[in-house]
């Protein structure tokens, strides 16, 4: 499953459990499992979140394969947590803007009065701050070329390149994480960018654990 377009995207690419699994861990002091699951695994799954016994969750697991800039990835990168996180390095591998062209926004955002953390609405002006950026990004580009023409190593000359380099990253996280991650970046709070990351995610956590996903978004009030 892949979301979004290969520039950007999110691809799960393993996963372990369902709704079931998180129902027979929760019932194993009982000796008891199902195969699948009915109108009692339900009522125990909403009770499990509601009394926040999330462990059950921690046995099962998803993993993703990410492509996205990398001023999201370092916020991304914050969870921890029953998370596991390997991506691709540019020491190792030279940067391929053809690969990985650079990241741009769609519409450039100002900075709303008393906000240290976050944007305002659109600016009125859009053209000139896309120029000033593309300009950046290419002579950015062209230098970190330069400096491997003149034989120097790619893991000092990739310090020139900027946040809006597209990287690439395996994550694998337990349901609980999940759930924490969905919790803070799709927050309104959550920077824009990395909150349409998260809905992707979500969407892919919900056709794994459906059961326990709704029973998350409706204690949330967000169905």
């Amino acid at each position: 499953m892949t979301l979004w377009g290969e520039m950007m995207s999110v691809k799960l690419i393993d996963h372990m459990g369902t709704d079931a699994t998180v129902a027979n861990v929760a019932r194993v002091s009982l000796g008891r499992t199902v195969e699948k699951v009915g109108p009692s695994e339900v009522r125990l799954i909403d009770y499990l979140l509601k009394h926040e016994h999330t462990s059950p969750l921690r046995h099962c697991f998803a993993s993703f394969h990410i492509v996205a800039p990398i001023f999201v990835l370092r916020q991304w990168g914050k969870h921890q947590v029953g998370c596991s996180w390997n991506e691709i390095s540019y020491r190792y591998v030279q940067h391929d803007a053809m690969r990985h062209e650079p990241w741009a926004p769609d519409i450039w955002r100002g900075q709303g009065e008393g906000i240290k953390q976050g944007s305002a609405g659109a600016l009125e002006l859009q053209g000139r701050p896309s120029s000033i950026y593309d300009e950046a990004v290419d002579a950015a580009q062209q230098a970190y070329e330069r400096l491997l023409d003149q034989g120097v190593c790619r893991e000092q000359a990739r310090a020139v390149l900027p946040q809006g380099v597209q990287s690439e990253v395996i994550w694998t996280a337990s349901l609980h994480a999940l759930l924490h991650f969905l919790e803070l970046r799709t927050a309104p709070t959550a920077q824009y960018e990395i909150r349409q990351y998260a809905e992707q995610v979500s969407k892919i956590v919900f056709e794994l654990w459906p059961i326990t996903l709704t029973a998350w978004r409706q204690q949330r009030g967000n169905v």
